[in-house]
């Protein structure tokens, strides 16, 4: 097993309603009202914080994005930062 993983459980309720025990929502970062997503592998389910997981998406498609647009450098992208809010300043 995983140096710090832990086990919890719960019940599932008559309308397949769960309550996430304390410890996993404070792993999660999540807090009432906050969105959770279910990833199924095989017979695995991950619980993972949607807002965190929908970032972690983003972030992986973006790979490589950068070098295609030919910024290479920091100041690559300040350079077209100032060229953007040039175009938005002669609208």
């Amino acid at each position: 097993m995983y140096a710090h993983a832990f086990v919890d459980n719960a019940k599932v309720m008559a309308k397949g309603q769960v309550t996430i025990p304390k410890d996993i929502r404070k792993v999660l970062g999540v807090t009432s009202g906050d969105r959770i997503s279910f990833i199924v592998e095989g017979g695995t389910v991950r619980i993972v914080n949607s807002a965190v997981y929908a970032m972690q998406m983003l972030q992986s498609e973006m790979v490589g994005e950068a070098e295609r647009a030919g910024l290479m450098s920091d100041d690559d992208v300040m350079a077209l930062v100032k060229e953007l809010r040039n175009e938005d300043e002669n609208l």
